[in-house]
């Protein structure tokens, strides 16, 4: 059993240019007292230097059942911080030891003018991709990731691939420019050229759609029936080297392992399932992500921010291993 203790970035006056491991030693603090900042990293809105951003959105507006994610941040982050006391299982070592991550905190939206939303999100990714960081957002509600793709498409000058786990499509019709919606964001994202459906992958669906508007749909009962190893071929053969944003909704997994979301579908992945997959997508060129959708208040001793947690903490390792890409 390892110690409860671990570095305390913020007592030592951590400095957010210079690249530091959480197993250095004193002075430490409890794993289980300190800043409730992301894995510990240092909370601040200086990018110099700064590989990875982590900020939070905490909307759940454009919830269509179950409200409650706009607390989704703030509970990954807490259940983040044990994870900072030692290297990423499995590969034994720590990202934070090879990029510069800083907790940028969250996105600040006016609630009371939810026109105002879409912009504010937009405008808070610029930032941080202006500055060539990287973005790994928490969620708050799905509606997240389409104002978020509207900035990384701008920085990168072109369609980007998907790959999207989910219980649900989220392709229902929307012919609303500016409404709030979960279910519709991918819509409007492929219908205004933001994502090429034909190099992106949807993983975990177990919801109806009439027309997946073509997205390549690996369903919760294809993952059952073949496999990780599978699942992981196929995704990688789909997306190849292009330019991809990763989005994953915390109901993708079964509300067994992930009963605090706002939507659950039961027959989901099981959170093995699906922690073995993202660990297995070295091969894409990932420009950013975002996990979604967690919403405590529906939560059981923590167990699903905690899964959520340990997949932002792979979509890390993901970082760690990526080519540089030419933005626009």
């Amino acid at each position: 059993m390892t110690s409860t203790f671990q570095k305390d970035d913020f007592a030592a006056g951590f400095s957010q240019s210079g690249h530091h491991s959480p197993q250095q030693p004193e002075p430490a603090s409890p794993t289980y007292a300190g800043p409730l900042s992301f894995m510990r990293r240092p909370y601040g809105r200086d990018l110099s230097g700064v590989d990875v951003a982590v900020s939070g959105v905490p909307l759940d507006l454009a919830t269509t059942y179950r409200p409650g994610a706009r607390l989704g941040p703030a509970a990954v982050r807490a259940a983040s911080v044990q994870l900072a006391e030692l290297g990423v299982y499995p590969w034994g070592i720590a990202p934070l030891d090879a990029l510069n991550v800083i907790d940028y905190g969250d996105c600040w939206f006016d609630a009371h003018r939810p026109w105002t939303i879409r912009d504010a999100i937009t405008a808070h990714a610029r930032t941080i991709l202006a500055s060539g960081a990287k973005m790994l957002t928490l969620g708050g509600d799905h509606y997240i990731t389409y104002p978020l793709l509207i900035a990384h498409v701008e920085r990168f000058g072109r369609p980007l691939s998907l790959i999207h786990f989910d219980a649900h499509c989220d392709t229902w019709p929307d012919e609303h420019a500016d409404s709030l919606n979960h279910g519709t964001m991918f819509y409007k994202a492929i219908r205004e050229g933001l994502i090429d459906p034909a190099r992106s992958v949807q993983v975990g669906i177990r919801t109806w759609n009439s027309d997946f508007m073509g997205v390549r749909v690996l369903d919760a009962p294809w993952v059952h029936r073949h496999g990780t190893a599978a699942t992981v071929e196929e995704i990688l053969a789909v997306t190849g080297d292009s330019p991809t944003y990763l989005t994953f909704d915390i109901d993708c997994l079964d509300p067994a392992f992930a009963p605090g979301t706002g939507t659950p579908v039961s027959g989901g992945l099981s959170s093995a399932q699906a922690l073995e997959i993202v660990r297995e997508l070295d091969g894409i060129q990932l420009v950013g992500a975002d996990v979604v959708e967690v919403a405590p208040s529906y939560d059981h001793s923590d167990v699903t921010a905690l899964a959520a947690a340990h997949l932002a903490a792979d979509i890390l390792y993901l970082m760690r291993h990526q080519r540089p890409i030419s933005a626009s």
